[in-house]
């Protein structure tokens, strides 16, 4: 008999709030600055919260939600935030860490110094 497979869903994981922390650092850590992988995670926790009620507290359209939130989407730092809040997120910029014996990328190391702290 043939084995059966269904494919991986990681709505089907994300069950406490330390899921969806532990969902949200690793899809920031892992992300090559396209967004997809962020996208990707803020959509399986939606997925796991009602998209329908999600929607409504966002005061998108269902339909749009789900687009912006797909491989494909582009969404707005507005639905970005939107989506986070109502989510009960926080979308929070920080310094990236840079290994020790590395050095920033030249474009990172001429901001000035109050931008290097924040």
């Amino acid at each position: 008999m043939p084995e059966e497979y269904r494919e991986f869903d990681a709505a089907d994981y994300v069950q406490t709030e330390q899921d969806v922390q532990g969902l949200l650092k690793a899809a920031a850590e892992e992300d090559l600055g396209d967004g997809v992988v962020i996208r990707a995670a803020l959509k399986y926790i939606a997925r796991t919260q009602n998209m329908s009620a999600l929607a409504r507290d966002t005061e998108l359209n269902r339909g749009n939600l789900y687009k912006a939130l797909s491989e494909d989407g582009n969404p707005t730092l507005a639905t970005l935030l939107k989506v986070t809040r109502a989510l009960g997120l926080r979308l929070r910029l920080e310094p990236v860490e840079y290994p020790a014996q590395g050095m920033p990328p030249a474009k990172h190391r001429d901001l000035p110094a109050g931008m290097r702290s924040m």
